[in-house]
């Protein structure tokens, strides 16, 4: 009787050792399984991107201030608040080097429907609903990752040509507001439905992509090719196709230097086809660009130069379908320019305390210079086509921009924005507020 009891307190004692164990090397297995879940990165990405600003412009808002500048010199001034932007980006790993991303952008805080006031044309005011206008799918697409060198990306992907629209987030310039050359004569932020090739190769990054031609009906004088990239209608015409090509290099510290490039006919990309009959129309767009972030400096710039095949025709073209209400039916320019450079220096990297707590506060101006009409091209009679000189214009512009934390900046900036002489200078104030990032990690 003992022995049978002392065997079973034995099998006992040896139960709980093992189960005593077990649980032991169970939990140890589970810390380590929360510490690399911890670890590891989400597979759902939340993230994006949002202004909202105030301006105070110092000159009048009448749509015939370019055409009869005199009688509108001592005009009143005219504010305004904006939503420029609020983008929300949703993306997600699948796996297996599957990934989706999407940007959703609500432009002035609209839903696709506004009214302008065409000063371009003869002060109308119009109202205007636009697909990619006030609300926007700016892009989705589903990318398959064979290599860090070597990534497959299809679906509404933004188009890598110029600096603004691969840097386009409020923390990625200093100014209240986009940078105007490129903002102006490029369409920003440029996305169309297209196949991109990219990837990284040491110090150097690249991108390829094939995309649908402009739609020339829609070019016009105040921003050259801009409206050629979206579409009136529910789908995008492709009669004609084109490619971008963008390349990146990393080798200074601190410092990345660009080159991008776009090719592509626009002139059959139209409803009205037969209006564009014989021309090609054919975009031509190269750029150079920068940006320097070291030793308490940031300093970016940007030089884009565009042609135009076929100008002088295609402005008539357009304004034959002006009645449609498809064209804005203007004079098109066969050149168009943009220079843009800017620089600030964090005040606050002087002051320990604050460089601390991360804090920075840059003291920053800009220069831009831009003209969507810098060259004209000729009509069917072999006459040049008018040179509207007031929207070739210089801008120049001195501000602050507060970071308190990384993902935050607050900006106020003072603008000046030169014209010839026949027309009137256009000071301005603007303060705004910004936030851009991911929510999670």
């Amino acid at each position: 009787m003992k022995r049978k009891v002392f065997w079973l307190l034995l099998c006992f004692a040896a139960f709980t050792v093992n189960t005593f164990a077990v649980n032991a090397e169970d939990n140890k297995d589970k810390g380590n399984t929360e510490k690399t879940e911890v670890a590891k990165k989400s597979r759902l990405t939340l993230g994006g991107y949002g202004e909202a600003v105030m301006t105070r412009n110092f000159y009048s808002d009448n749509w015939k201030r370019y055409t009869d500048a005199s009688k509108y010199k001592d005009d009143n001034g005219h504010g305004r608040f904006d939503l420029p932007h609020v983008v929300l980006f949703i993306g997600y790993d699948f796996g297996k080097g599957w990934s989706m991303g999407s940007e959703i952008e609500f432009e002035h805080g609209g839903t696709e429907s506004a009214v302008e006031i065409e000063e371009e044309e003869t002060g109308e005011y119009e109202s205007e609903i636009e697909r990619g206008g006030e609300v926007a799918l700016e892009q989705f697409w589903l990318q398959k990752s064979f290599s860090r060198a070597f990534n497959l990306r299809l679906g509404h992907i933004i188009v890598p040509v110029g600096m603004t629209n691969g840097h386009h987030m409020p923390t990625e310039f200093f100014g209240v507001y986009r940078p105007e050359g490129e903002n102006t004569i490029l369409p920003c932020t440029w996305h169309e439905t297209g196949i991109s090739l990219w990837g990284k190769v040491k110090r150097w990054r690249y991108e390829v992509m094939f995309l649908p031609g402009l739609d020339a009906d829609r070019f016009s004088n105040k921003n050259w090719i801009q409206g050629g990239a979206g579409s009136p209608y529910e789908f995008k015409i492709a009669n004609s196709y084109a490619g971008a090509v963008r390349i990146d290099n990393y080798s200074i510290k601190g410092l990345r230097i660009g080159v991008s490039g776009y090719v592509g006919n626009s002139a059959s990309n139209s409803l009205k086809a037969v209006n564009f009959k014989n021309l090609n129309g054919t975009v031509l767009i190269g750029s150079v660009d920068f940006d320097y972030n070291a030793h308490n400096w940031i300093a970016r710039g940007s030089f884009v130069y565009g042609s135009l095949s076929n100008s002088g025709q295609i402005s008539e073209a357009n304004r034959s379908l002006k009645g449609y209400g498809i064209s804005p039916g203007t004079n098109i320019g066969s050149d168009a320019i943009s220079l843009g450079i800017e620089a600030g220096y964090d005040l606050f990297s002087q002051i320990a305390k604050l460089k601390g707590k991360e804090q920075r506060l840059y003291l920053f101006g800009r220069y831009d210079y831009y003209d969507p009409m810098y060259k004209m091209g000729t009509n069917t009679k072999g006459q040049q086509l008018l040179d509207e000189e007031q929207w070739g214009r210089q801008r120049i512009a001195a501000g602050l921009n507060y970071y308190p934390i990384k993902d935050i900046v607050i900006k106020g900036e003072y603008s000046y924005r030169l014209f010839k002489s026949q027309y009137n200078n256009e000071p301005s104030i603007s303060l705004g507020i910004a936030y851009s990032g991911f929510f999670t990690k």
